[in-house]
């Protein structure tokens, strides 16, 4: 790679490991209404962000609009019979911060039943790409290519008005929220299924449609769909995807530009990629074990992962210290509809056997699962084996929530984004001076 590179290895490296050490010896040292060590720590729990549509609680779990999850499995709107919510309530939640009518909801479906069509060129920009690509590469390449329809941006070039910014935001929000499943379902089959599409069916809702165009028409898996897409649509403003939808926004980008910097932040592993992450662990150790392996060769396992310095992945969480409700959503979904299926049991044994075990290592704050760590195992179930899609549809869920947030970024008028970062030597010196004016 060159002579740079490597006189950037000898003089990054050593440092690396000075900024280290300065962090652990001066991390407890304030700089106002922050530490040393908060610098260094991804802002996390430093609060810096509006974001209304939900509250994430380190010892509660999420809430949105001050809903639990169970709650809202309970009293957001279900189809005729049904025993899932529709998620076209949960952005209406999100939105409004009151929960919808089943009429709410209809009127929600129409409307996005009326801007559902895909232009062609998108389909064509996909198509040019290798069928190789990765699913969440061609997912956010598909949707810089749908920004050809934003009408905030025409609107915007006219000279439109600060107070009429939020009009124009919502139309565009909404049209991509109606596209996506469609989008989404396109790269699925194209990817995984021989280009064989399936037409959209225009009596069923959001999700159950979503459900059909990918291919799988079992009352069950459309169950699952409304379930799935309503609990992952947010988790508060400062995880990666929403955040960086905030961000981009605030330089008045418009939702279709917001939404791909999005999904290019949810496909990091670290992020919305760690479910596919999790399934390929777990068919890892069945390969390794077995696939009904006892909970003694799963705990070795377990340890020898963590012995190599790799991740359990599903488990942890930058901010919950407590088994994640989404979690906990999908077990008694899995309790009531596959009880017996081996690799939902895998993920029940692993979920009573890890938490001890990571916090014996006394390096890990939340030993417990989050949503990842059971929602491939459902899918799975149903026929939908190719975890590099997980994301996707990780994706089209999040669209609610980021959405109806930015909305509310453009209704309240926020300020372009702007965090003041500072150098190493600044530090340094600041810490310097603080610690001879104690002494």
């Amino acid at each position: 790679m060159g002579e740079l590179k490597k006189k950037f290895e000898e003089k990054a490296i050593p440092l690396s490991a000075e900024i280290r050490n300065f962090v652990k010896e001066n991390g407890h040292i304030s700089l106002g209404e922050f530490t040393v060590e908060d610098v260094y720590a991804g802002q996390k729990g430093i609060i810096g962000l509006l974001t209304e549509t939900s509250l994430l609680d380190g010892n509660q779990g999420i809430r949105f609009r001050g809903y639990t999850i169970p709650e809202l499995r309970d009293l957001l709107p279900k189809i005729p019979g049904g025993t899932e919510p529709l998620p076209e309530g949960i952005f209406y939640l999100m939105l409004l911060n009151e929960l919808p009518s089943y009429d709410d909801v209809i009127d929600i479906q129409q409307t996005l039943r009326e801007n559902a069509e895909v232009p062609q060129h998108v389909f064509a920009t996909l198509d040019a790409l290798p069928i190789t690509t990765h699913p969440m590469t061609q997912f956010s390449i598909a949707i810089m290519s749908l920004q050809t329809e934003s009408v905030f941006v025409k609107a915007y070039r006219e000279g439109i008005n600060k107070k009429d910014y939020w009009k124009y935001t919502y139309d565009d929000a909404i049209t991509l929220i109606a596209r996506l499943p469609r989008v989404a379902a396109y790269i699925y089959r194209r990817t995984y299924k021989n280009n064989e599409h399936i037409e959209p069916d225009n009596n069923l809702d959001w999700a159950a449609n979503f459900g059909h165009m990918l291919g799988y028409d079992q009352v069950e898996f459309y169950k699952l769909m409304r379930l799935y897409l309503t609990i992952h649509s947010d988790h508060e403003g400062g995880n990666v995807s929403a955040h960086t939808t905030h961000l981009v926004g605030s330089a008045l980008s418009d939702p279709y530009l917001c939404f791909a910097a999005a999904m290019n932040g949810l496909a990091g592993p670290l992020h919305g990629l760690a479910n596919q992450e999790v399934v390929r662990w777990i068919q890892e150790l069945q390969n390794t074990l077995g696939h009904s392996p006892s909970k003694d060769e799963i705990a070795n396992y377990i340890r020898k992962t963590l012995d190599a310095g790799k991740i359990i992945p599903g488990y942890g969480h930058a901010v919950l210290r407590k088994t994640d409700p989404r979690f906990i959503a999908q077990q008694d979904f899995a309790k009531t509809y596959m009880p017996n299926d081996a690799m939902v049991q895998l993920v029940w044994n692993i979920y009573e056997i890890a938490p001890p075990i990571l916090t014996a290592t006394g390096k890990i704050k939340n030993p417990w699962p989050n949503v990842d760590a059971h929602s491939g195992a459902l899918l799975i179930h149903y026929g939908l084996v190719e975890s590099d899609f997980y994301t996707v549809m990780f994706g089209v869920s999040r669209a609610l929530g980021v959405m109806a947030s930015l909305i509310w970024d453009r209704v309240l008028g926020l300020p372009i984004e702007r965090p003041k970062s500072v150098t190493y030597d600044w530090l340094k010196k600041t810490v310097s001076e603080k610690k001879n004016s104690t002494n």
